[in-house]
Formats: C-alpha cells, sequence, structure tokens
C-alpha cells in the first residue's frame, strides 16, 4: 500500500490553483504547507482526503520523465467533474472521460496535463 507520493513543479502559484481547483471534486484540498524554513526555501503543500494528505506538490525542476499519478473516484461523476474542474484551471486533455476496457472491463478515466506536463488522472473502478 502506497502511503504517499509527490511531484516537483516550476510554479507552485500556478500549481497550487491548479490542483485546489482539479482534485476538489474527488475530495481533495491543500491540507499542508510545509514552512519554507523547513525545505531549503521551496514552496511544498500536501492534499489529501481528511485526515491526511497523501499528494505532495514541491517547487523544483519538474520530474522528467513527467509523472503520472491516478487518483482514484468513487463514480463516474466525479471523474467527469474533476476532468472538467482540471481543464477550467488550465490542464490540458490527455484524455476525455470514457471507459477504457483495455485496461480492464469497468476501467472509467480522464486524464488531464497540469501546467508542467505531468500526466493527472481520476479513475473509477466500478460501474458507474
Amino acid at each position: 500500500m502506497i502511503d504517499h507520493a509527490g511531484i516537483q513543479v516550476s510554479d507552485p502559484s500556478l500549481s497550487r490553483v491548479f490542483y485546489d481547483r482539479a482534485l476538489a471534486p474527488l475530495g481533495y484540498k491543500m491540507m499542508v504547507q510545509i514552512p519554507k524554513e523547513h525545505t531549503g526555501g521551496a514552496a511544498v503543500f500536501g492534499y489529501g482526503v481528511p485526515p491526511k494528505p497523501d499528494f505532495w506538490v514541491s517547487e523544483g525542476i519538474p520530474n522528467s520523465p513527467k509523472v503520472h499519478i491516478a487518483f482514484r473516484a468513487e463514480n463516474h461523476q466525479q471523474v467527469d467533474d474533476f476532468y472538467r474542474a482540471a481543464l477550467a484551471a488550465g490542464g490540458t486533455s490527455n484524455g476525455s472521460p470514457g471507459p477504457r476496457p483495455h485496461y480492464h472491463k469497468e476501467y472509467y478515466g480522464a486524464f488531464v496535463l497540469d501546467p508542467d506536463g505531468h500526466n493527472i488522472e481520476a479513475v473509477c473502478h466500478e460501474s458507474k
């Protein structure tokens, strides 16, 4: 079981706006901002569904190759809402919401590139 994961981004302010909006339909919110005196001056913040963050965004040189992170959605509507919110927050479509039967029969996902080109996905593994 994975406890947490993270990415590095070039513009933490832009990424903060993107992730605040894109992850909200999935119940995620920014929960922790680490003081810069503890990070060597870099912006670091953690998102999660309370009570703890499990997705960390750090200011730095964006990961290369770009990272793919998939967030679990409870239903297809959350996937659709994530996709719309992520595009409205400045993301770029990398695969509109829909079934992906080549992964498995019930796979329903949507893919968006964040401001640094990381492939961010919302996925539901249930039928509707």
